[in-house]
């Protein structure tokens, strides 16, 4: 199946993606949560580094819970941006690893991956951060999932019932990889690497169901 034919639009889901006024406060708020931690900082923490007031913060955020399924739905957007260029290329495998490659970097420059952390960890204590979570795995599974079957040439129903583990493999390990601990820093690079490998043979083993 060529890539064009494949599209990330292709169940219709309202735009769940933030303003251009939340997404700067979104940004912001990553700022704090940088400096104090997911739990260690408050919604006034959070408010007065956002530069409005608490009343009007929990108008845009009425939980951590609100703000978690905010900047989730602010990276999806993103990634369905990349997801989408990676369809479009000839090669979109080779697209995908270069894509995780660049992501990241940009996870490390951004310092996400300590806050990722503790959202991961928040979501075993909390349901709804649970399903916020779970919601964007998933979410990306089928963006995977189409990558995939736009260069086996397998349709994504046989490639989603033949390589369920790949792409929830692949997830948890590029996770693993952007949530490295301060401590890890004298490995980091050796580590990554390791980890790299690790999906790359992985998606090896989808390629060799590749049609004919």
């Amino acid at each position: 199946m060529p890539a064009a034919q494949l599209s990330l639009k292709s169940e219709a889901k309202p735009d769940s993606r933030p303003d251009s006024r939340t997404a700067e406060i979104l940004a912001r708020v990553r700022v704090a949560f940088a400096e104090k931690g997911f739990d260690g900082a408050s919604m006034q923490d959070l408010a007065r580094t956002a530069g409005i007031s608490v009343g009007n913060f929990y108008r845009y955020f009425p939980s951590k819970s609100a703000i978690v399924e905010a900047l989730i739905a602010l990276d999806l957007a993103e990634m369905e941006a990349d997801f989408h260029t990676v369809l479009q290329s000839p090669t979109p495998m080779d697209s995908l690893r270069a894509l995780m490659q660049q992501r990241l970097i940009d996870h490390r420059t951004r310092a996400d991956g300590q806050l990722w952390a503790e959202i991961t960890a928040a979501a075993l204590r909390k349901p709804d951060i649970c399903q916020a979570a779970c919601a964007m795995e998933t979410q990306i599974a089928t963006y995977l999932n189409r990558v995939f079957a736009a260069e086996t040439g397998l349709s994504e129903a046989e490639i989603t019932a033949r390589f369920p583990a790949h792409a929830a493999f692949a997830i948890t390990m590029f996770k693993t990889a952007t949530m490295l601990p301060p401590s890890a820093d004298p490995i980091r690079e050796d580590l990554t690497a390791l980890i790299q490998r690790a999906i790359d043979a992985t998606m090896s083993e989808i390629l060799a169901a590749r049609k004919a």
